[in-house]
């Protein structure tokens, strides 16, 4: 497994895209933002669910988290099935965040991969974007890796996607 995390708008898809076609052999990508779009309406703007403030803040509430570890258990035993997965994700806790992944995790070898991104930059390409509430790119660019310990790090801000997977690639041995 490869789980890379870094905020929103940092480049992780892309990063993953690029790993899925540089790579020998076929990884399954599962990111946050699709956990997120398969949540019921009602939890994608509650604070029972998840909550993104105007200035950008997110936070999440208790049937979010047990759909979440719900998700994680899943992803991983796919892994331990044999499937080949990387996962896109934004650590909104930092460590405690990594931690619930070790707790699911387990003895199961992992690449851990810090995606930075300087928040003028990202803030730019969340514009760009426009699906993202502005704000958001600059209040999770340095939090989500508060407390976090990565095998390798990227960073986005200069350097493009194809680079940085092969960065990553490098220490699958793809």
């Amino acid at each position: 497994m490869i789980i890379l995390n870094g905020g929103s708008s940092s480049g992780k898809t892309g990063i993953v895209r690029c790993l899925q076609a540089v790579l020998p052999d076929p990884w399954l990508a599962f990111g946050i933002d699709s956990f997120v779009d398969s949540l019921p309406a009602k939890l994608q703007a509650s604070d029972a669910g998840l909550a993104v403030a105007a200035d950008g803040r997110v936070s999440v509430g208790a049937d979010f988290r047990a759909l979440e570890e719900a998700w994680t258990e899943g992803i991983v035993a796919m892994a331990r099935a044999g499937a080949r997965i990387v996962v896109d994700e934004v650590f909104l806790g930092g460590a405690a965040s990594q931690q619930r992944w070790r707790k699911a995790l387990g003895d199961m070898s992992v690449l851990w991969v810090g995606v930075r991104c300087d928040g003028a930059v990202a803030a730019g390409r969340e514009i760009a974007r426009g699906d993202r509430v502005r704000g958001m790119a600059v209040a999770q660019a340095d939090a989500v890796h508060r407390g976090v310990s990565y095998d390798l790090e990227v960073d986005t801000s200069r350097t493009e996607s194809l680079e940085c997977a092969l960065a990553v690639a490098a220490r699958v041995g793809g």
